[in-house]
Protein backbone atom coordinates (compact mmCIF):
# COMPACT_ATOMS: atom_id res chain seq x y z
CA UNK A 1 0.00 0.00 0.00
CA UNK A 2 1.19 3.46 -0.85
CA UNK A 3 0.87 7.06 0.09
CA UNK A 4 -0.22 10.37 -1.41
CA UNK A 5 2.97 12.34 -2.12
CA UNK A 6 4.05 15.63 -3.63
CA UNK A 7 6.14 15.30 -6.78
CA UNK A 8 9.35 16.14 -4.88
CA UNK A 9 8.53 13.48 -2.26
CA UNK A 10 7.84 10.97 -5.04
CA UNK A 11 11.22 11.73 -6.62
CA UNK A 12 12.94 11.08 -3.27
CA UNK A 13 11.09 7.75 -2.92
CA UNK A 14 12.04 6.85 -6.49
CA UNK A 15 15.70 7.58 -5.66
CA UNK A 16 15.53 5.27 -2.62
CA UNK A 17 13.95 2.49 -4.68
CA UNK A 18 16.50 2.84 -7.47
CA UNK A 19 19.36 2.76 -4.94
CA UNK A 20 18.01 -0.66 -3.92
CA UNK A 21 17.98 -1.79 -7.57
CA UNK A 22 14.19 -1.70 -7.89
CA UNK A 23 12.24 -1.10 -11.09
CA UNK A 24 9.83 1.85 -11.03
CA UNK A 25 6.61 1.77 -13.06
CA UNK A 26 4.50 4.89 -13.62
CA UNK A 27 0.98 5.26 -14.95
CA UNK A 28 -1.61 7.98 -14.84
CA UNK A 29 -5.30 8.66 -15.29
CA UNK A 30 -8.43 10.05 -13.69
CA UNK A 31 -9.54 7.00 -11.67
CA UNK A 32 -12.90 8.62 -10.94
CA UNK A 33 -15.45 6.23 -9.37
CA UNK A 34 -13.01 3.43 -8.60
CA UNK A 35 -14.12 0.08 -10.07
CA UNK A 36 -12.77 -3.42 -10.73
CA UNK A 37 -11.39 -2.39 -14.13
CA UNK A 38 -9.16 0.15 -12.37
CA UNK A 39 -7.91 -2.46 -9.90
CA UNK A 40 -7.21 -4.96 -12.67
CA UNK A 41 -5.25 -2.33 -14.63
CA UNK A 42 -3.22 -1.28 -11.55
CA UNK A 43 -2.40 -4.90 -10.67
CA UNK A 44 -1.14 -5.49 -14.22
CA UNK A 45 0.91 -2.28 -14.17
CA UNK A 46 2.46 -3.14 -10.79
CA UNK A 47 3.40 -6.62 -12.06
CA UNK A 48 5.73 -4.93 -14.57
CA UNK A 49 8.11 -3.78 -11.83
CA UNK A 50 8.80 -3.43 -8.12
CA UNK A 51 6.96 -0.18 -7.37
CA UNK A 52 3.99 1.55 -9.00
CA UNK A 53 3.75 5.33 -8.99
CA UNK A 54 0.33 6.63 -10.00
CA UNK A 55 -0.37 10.14 -11.28
CA UNK A 56 -4.01 11.15 -11.00
CA UNK A 57 -5.58 14.09 -12.76
CA UNK A 58 -6.67 16.77 -10.32
CA UNK A 59 -10.18 18.16 -10.25
CA UNK A 60 -9.56 21.02 -12.72
CA UNK A 61 -7.77 18.74 -15.17
CA UNK A 62 -10.48 16.08 -14.92
CA UNK A 63 -13.21 18.68 -15.47
CA UNK A 64 -11.35 20.04 -18.51
CA UNK A 65 -10.76 16.61 -20.06
CA UNK A 66 -13.96 14.76 -19.02
CA UNK A 67 -16.50 17.60 -18.99
CA UNK A 68 -18.93 19.30 -16.64
CA UNK A 69 -19.97 17.31 -13.61
CA UNK A 70 -16.66 15.49 -13.39
CA UNK A 71 -14.93 14.39 -11.34
CA UNK A 72 -17.56 12.62 -9.30
CA UNK A 73 -15.02 11.98 -6.52
CA UNK A 74 -12.64 14.85 -5.57
CA UNK A 75 -8.92 14.35 -6.22
CA UNK A 76 -7.87 14.17 -2.57
CA UNK A 77 -10.42 11.41 -1.93
CA UNK A 78 -9.37 9.53 -5.08
CA UNK A 79 -5.72 9.82 -3.97
CA UNK A 80 -6.50 8.38 -0.55
CA UNK A 81 -8.54 5.49 -1.98
CA UNK A 82 -5.90 4.64 -4.58
CA UNK A 83 -2.99 4.87 -2.13
CA UNK A 84 -4.76 2.26 0.02
CA UNK A 85 -4.62 -0.32 -2.78
CA UNK A 86 -1.92 -2.98 -2.48
CA UNK A 87 -0.44 -2.48 -5.99
CA UNK A 88 0.08 1.28 -5.53
CA UNK A 89 3.32 2.60 -4.01
CA UNK A 90 2.68 6.34 -4.41
CA UNK A 91 -0.03 8.66 -5.72
CA UNK A 92 0.73 12.11 -7.13
CA UNK A 93 -2.05 14.56 -8.07
CA UNK A 94 -1.39 16.72 -11.14
CA UNK A 95 -3.42 19.27 -13.08
CA UNK A 96 -1.58 19.32 -16.40
CA UNK A 97 -3.32 18.00 -19.54
CA UNK A 98 -0.61 15.32 -19.94
CA UNK A 99 1.80 13.56 -17.57
CA UNK A 100 4.94 15.02 -19.22
CA UNK A 101 6.02 16.98 -16.13
CA UNK A 102 5.73 13.91 -13.89
CA UNK A 103 7.55 11.71 -16.39
CA UNK A 104 10.36 14.26 -16.73
CA UNK A 105 10.77 14.35 -12.95
CA UNK A 106 10.28 10.64 -12.15
CA UNK A 107 11.90 9.12 -15.25
CA UNK A 108 10.24 5.75 -14.60
CA UNK A 109 11.81 2.59 -15.96
CA UNK A 110 8.43 1.66 -17.42
CA UNK A 111 5.52 3.91 -18.37
CA UNK A 112 2.27 1.91 -18.48
CA UNK A 113 -0.85 3.05 -20.32
CA UNK A 114 -4.08 1.48 -21.48
CA UNK A 115 -4.25 -0.71 -24.55
CA UNK A 116 -6.39 1.89 -26.32
CA UNK A 117 -3.10 3.64 -27.13
CA UNK A 118 -2.23 0.84 -29.57
CA UNK A 119 -4.46 2.67 -32.06
CA UNK A 120 -3.80 6.31 -31.23
CA UNK A 121 -0.74 8.44 -30.45
CA UNK A 122 0.56 8.41 -26.88
CA UNK A 123 1.76 11.98 -26.22
CA UNK A 124 4.20 10.92 -23.49
CA UNK A 125 5.93 8.18 -25.54
CA UNK A 126 8.72 10.40 -26.99
CA UNK A 127 9.61 11.75 -23.53
CA UNK A 128 9.87 8.23 -22.08
CA UNK A 129 11.89 6.83 -24.96
CA UNK A 130 14.23 9.88 -24.96
CA UNK A 131 15.79 8.82 -21.64
CA UNK A 132 15.69 5.08 -22.42
CA UNK A 133 12.48 4.18 -20.61
CA UNK A 134 10.03 1.58 -21.88
CA UNK A 135 6.35 2.01 -22.71
CA UNK A 136 4.02 -0.88 -21.84
CA UNK A 137 0.41 -1.02 -23.04
CA UNK A 138 -2.05 -2.85 -20.80
CA UNK A 139 -5.40 -4.11 -22.04
CA UNK A 140 -8.43 -2.89 -20.13
CA UNK A 141 -10.93 -5.25 -18.56
CA UNK A 142 -13.82 -5.21 -21.08
CA UNK A 143 -17.10 -3.51 -20.20
CA UNK A 144 -15.80 -1.71 -17.11
CA UNK A 145 -15.59 2.08 -17.12
CA UNK A 146 -16.58 5.05 -15.01
CA UNK A 147 -18.62 6.40 -17.93
CA UNK A 148 -20.62 3.15 -18.06
CA UNK A 149 -21.29 3.35 -14.31
CA UNK A 150 -22.49 6.94 -14.67
CA UNK A 151 -24.84 5.90 -17.50
CA UNK A 152 -26.28 3.06 -15.38
CA UNK A 153 -26.91 5.45 -12.50
CA UNK A 154 -28.58 7.98 -14.80
CA UNK A 155 -30.86 5.22 -16.15
CA UNK A 156 -32.16 4.27 -12.69
CA UNK A 157 -35.79 5.16 -12.03
CA UNK A 158 -36.25 8.02 -9.61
Amino acid sequence: MGQHLSLSEAVRLRDELRADGRTVVFTNGHFDLLHIGHLDYLEKARALGDALFLGINGDASTRQLKGAGRPIVPALERARLLAALIPVSAVIIFDDPTAHRLIDALRPDIYAKGGDYRHKPLPERPAVEAYGGQVALIDYLPDHSTSAIIQKIRALPE
